[in-house]
């Protein structure tokens, strides 16, 4: 079986799920003129679907492109003679997810590539059970999909690697920043680096050692701060691998191995404290101030798109 796009406007796409992700998933693909079906059950979303991603492609100049949209209620609505990609975007539940791949080999021709944007579950679980697994991938994105230029490319133990190179070039048409994932670890890449870090973080903040806005500092001010200009391995060669080496010797045997979170975070979980979700995590909010922050972290986030712009693949006309 042959995989190949020629490009992104001969390239129709079905996204299954019409959230956050699912919407801002569609811009993605309907920027680069990629005629997109949002697969959304609850029609008193559909019109909330439409005006987001509007607005998203408004943001951008491609306001035009919002003709390419259509959205229907169920996966029955579809013409899936025309279709070439299908990209799941629903609620982070495995049988649930299993449940609609089966749908969807059934319904969704040969050729088609099936897709999970699921951050939780290996590309191979969801998969599992399928007789056309080998056309099965991840395509991860993070939110805000359509600012966030990442997109992991994940290949499952039984994924044709014609699927994942397929795909790289189609994301990178769209102006997003691919990277292939060989093989389906828990977490991929992006989410084990954060994670990574994250274990550390807390384990510094149980210890007493740091505050959680200590944390913050030095990562947003410090050596986050230098990642916009260059990733860690890149910034090592410019400062020297000798020194890096070096540290590395008399931190590493320090770092945190710690298997499961502490209880600086699972006491949050326990009491509820979830953050923004809830008023309280490491921070305490308010409806006030939780619209400052989302509003000061989209600007950045939006400022610092324009800074790597001329890093990133152009968008196809």
């Amino acid at each position: 079986m042959a995989y190949e796009f020629h490009s992104p406007s001969e390239t129709n796409s079905v996204i299954v799920g019409g959230g956050t992700m699912g919407t801002d998933i569609a811009t993605v693909l309907l920027r680069a003129k990629s005629r997109c079906t949002i697969v959304e059950p609850s029609q008193l979303q559909h019109e909330g679907i439409c005006n987001r991603i509007a607005q998203n492609l408004q943001a951008i100049g491609r306001e035009e492109n919002r003709s390419l949209l259509s959205v229907v209620a169920s996966l029955e609505e579809i013409d899936w003679s025309g279709v070439h990609l299908v990209i799941e975007a629903i609620p982070e539940d495995l049988a649930l997810k299993q449940a609609l791949f089966k749908d969807l080999e059934r319904l969704a021709g040969a050729d088609v590539i099936l897709c999970s944007n699921s951050s939780s579950f290996p590309i191979s679980d969801i998969a599992e059970g399928l007789q056309t697994a080998e056309r099965m991938a991840g395509l991860h994105f993070f939110m805000p999909a359509h600012i966030v230029p990442l997109v992991e490319v994940v290949l499952g133990k039984q994924t044709n690697p014609e699927v994942g190179a397929t795909l790289v070039a189609l994301m990178k048409r769209c102006g997003s920043v691919p990277v292939l994932i060989r093989k389906d670890v828990p977490g991929f890449l992006a989410n084990r680096l954060q994670h990574a870090i994250g274990r550390e973080a807390y384990s510094l903040i149980q210890s007493g050692i740091v505050t959680a806005e200590d944390v913050d500092a030095a990562v947003r001010f410090g050596f986050g701060f230098r990642y916009l200009a260059a990733g860690p391995i890149m910034q090592k060669e410019i400062a020297g691998w000798d020194v890096h080496a070096a540290a590395a010797a008399t931190i590493y045997p320090d770092l945190s191995n710690a298997a499961m979170p502490p209880a600086v975070l699972t006491d949050k979980i326990k009491n509820g404290n979830y953050g923004m979700k809830t008023g309280e995590g490491f921070y305490t909010w308010t409806p006030e101030t939780m619209q400052e922050e989302k509003q000061r972290y989209d600007q950045v986030l939006r400022q610092g798109l324009e800074i790597l712009s001329k890093d990133l693949p152009e968008i196809e006309p």
